[in-house]
């Protein structure tokens, strides 16, 4: 990395960064006075309107991981990575809008760890909101990581001073305006990626010839040796999604259909999307239940079209890489492969002219700070509500919980410092956040599926399921590792390994299955074997059966949420067969 030389930035370029930041600090200034209870700080009043909820439920899941991580993974795996989107994550978008919300809202939880209260019991709540806050800081770590490198690389800046200058700046504005703060924030921050990323796409197409020479180019990466595992593939294996998913060999993501199915389009993808309260806070705070079944259905109309904007930079990566000698443009190696996480910043710097490098770099760092705000707000959520209030500091004034949700932002972009320096030992950022949501909500979808399906789950097996999934996952990583793995973090760290797979992602999917699989048998056979505790009507409003439906005929068809679903579902399936 230090051979990439640093660029120079003009006075238009500082002064967009510049006043992009100031503005996102005053959001947070502004914002302030309205922080009067815990409510306004934790769950904006639930008083946010549906599409700016929708935009934000979006771009909480829009940050360096979405927008670095997914162009890193378009360089490595290709066209494959679009699954993320058309299978890994609309379906799952729309099963939470029409079928989850209405639990999640009815039942006033402030959390998810509060839902499982409800719905089981206090010591599946506590396990869980242990477990989301270890990954939250994960999530942010990885964020803060790459915003470092990234002012590393691009601007020269020493990585640890970048450091920690973006956490200062998130720090800030949360501290300052909570939830609310960052809900603005993002949805700026959308509008700022799509002005950014447009015209990196736009503008590496027309290098390659627009999309049928970018195919030719990755037709011969893929007929090469010059790729991940350093095998050859058949052609078209770098632009299509599901033709060649006949056997792991046969794709650069290494995963066979079942994998990809369920290990992604099921576990990872629902226990993402249906449980994980980073997310689901977004949907909370819409001003009442039918905005809040809206909003992931809102959220999942752009999210079907991102991967032309963050996937397609990553694929014109690798295909100039290939010819660089012809294009000026090259991936930096590392280790035994490429620096996949450097594609967006080294495409901004290899095609942005002054002004418009500004715009781009803002974009980026938009995103970084979209993913950090979203997973520290979500921490200080779940540390006040769930750990201390219930655990440490009962029956508090709501002005000290509404102090401690302060502190515990502090806390958490602190312990998101030292996570970052863990994301060192990767090359590609998704493969990272993958594994972690393996461990956490690949056995949390399990528990959530029999809670709100089946009254007969009870606490006990909730608790002892989730434990025994979280347990079953890491046995899966310390006995198999993925090829080439350099480091523990990638698994083997038992000592002995049974399986090795071809590539991180493909181990991720396995764990996740793994793990989902083993906390729905234990959780369905200690249900049986013990005995309920909460009777149908301390049920009401939480399962399934025992929720009184909410009325919508009145409405017209495109605003039932039932309906504007299975349209949504449709054009997935569409573009799930033009690009298979």
């Amino acid at each position: 990395m230090s051979g990439i030389p640093s660029i120079q930035l003009g006075p238009i370029d500082w002064t967009i960064l510049v006043l992009y930041f100031s503005f996102v600090v005053g959001i947070g200034v502004v914002l302030k006075r309205g922080m009067k209870s815990s409510t306004d700080f934790f769950l904006s009043g639930r008083a946010i309107p549906a599409w700016i909820a929708g935009l934000a439920f979006l771009s909480a899941n829009l940050g360096a991981q979405e927008v670095m991580g997914m162009a890193a993974s378009g360089a490595k795996y290709g066209m494959m990575t679009a699954h993320f989107y058309w299978v890994g994550a609309v379906p799952a978008m729309v099963f939470v809008g029409v079928f989850m919300m209405p639990f999640y809202y009815g039942s006033k939880a402030r959390s998810v760890p509060e839902y499982l209260k409800l719905r089981y019991d206090e010591k599946t709540r506590t396990f869980n909101a242990f477990s989301f806050a270890i990954m939250t800081v994960f999530s942010s770590g990885i964020s803060m990581y790459a915003m470092a490198k990234l002012l590393n690389l691009l601007l020269g800046w020493n990585f640890n001073v970048s450091l920690w200058i973006s956490a200062a700046i998130v720090l800030a504005y949360i501290f300052l305006g909570g939830l609310t703060s960052a809900i603005y924030n993002e949805v700026m921050q959308f509008f700022l990626i799509v002005l950014g990323f447009a015209p990196l796409v736009f503008l590496g197409l027309k290098d390659c010839g627009g999309w049928t020479g970018l195919v030719q180019r990755l037709n011969l990466v893929a007929g090469s040796s010059h790729n991940l595992q350093g095998q050859a593939y058949a052609g078209g294996a770098w632009v299509s999604t599901w033709r060649h998913m006949g056997t792991p060999g046969a794709n650069p993501m290494g995963v066979e259909w079942f994998g990809m199915a369920m290990g992604l389009g099921f576990v990872l993808s629902f226990g993402y999307w249906c449980t994980d309260f980073l997310v689901v806070q977004r949907a909370m705070v819409a001003e009442n239940e039918t905005a809040a079944r809206k909003v992931p259905l809102i959220a999942a109309v752009p999210k079907m079209l991102f991967p032309f904007l963050v996937i397609l930079p990553g694929m014109i990566a690798i295909g100039l890489t290939y010819k660089s000698g012809q294009t000026g443009f090259a991936l930096p190696v590392k280790g035994a492969s490429y620096d996949y996480d450097m594609t967006i910043p080294l495409m901004l710097k290899h095609y942005f002219p002054t002004g418009l490098l500004g715009l781009g770099l803002t974009a980026l760092m938009a995103s970084f700070m979209s993913g950090m705000a979203g997973n520290v707000t979500a921490f200080n959520t779940v540390w006040t509500y769930d750990i201390y209030q219930s655990h440490i500091a009962k029956d508090k004034s709501d002005s000290h919980y509404l102090w401690m949700g302060r502190m515990a932002t502090v806390g958490g972009i602190l312990l998101s410092i030292l996570t970052a320096y863990m994301a060192v030992h990767f090359n590609n950022i998704m493969d990272m956040l993958q594994l972690i949501f393996a461990f956490v909500n690949a056995p949390l979808f399990a528990t959530f599926l029999l809670g709100m399906f089946w009254k007969r789950t009870t606490g006990h097996g909730a608790f002892f399921g989730l434990l025994s999934g979280t347990a079953a996952a890491a046995l899966h990583h310390g006995l198999t590792v993925p090829i080439g793995a350099e480091s523990l973090f990638k698994g083997g760290w038992i000592g002995h390994v049974l399986h090795v797979y071809p590539s991180e992602m493909a181990q991720n999917f396995w764990t996740a299955i793994w793990s989902w699989s083993t906390c729905f048998i234990v959780t369905i056979l200690i249900s049986l074997a013990t005995r309920r505790t909460k009777s149908d009507e301390e049920l009401r409003g939480l399962v399934y059966s025992l929720t009184e439906r909410h009325a919508e005929g009145h409405l017209p068809w495109y605003k039932r949420p039932l309906y504007l679903g299975a349209l949504i579902l449709l054009v997935a399936l569409v573009l799930n067969i033009l690009f298979a």
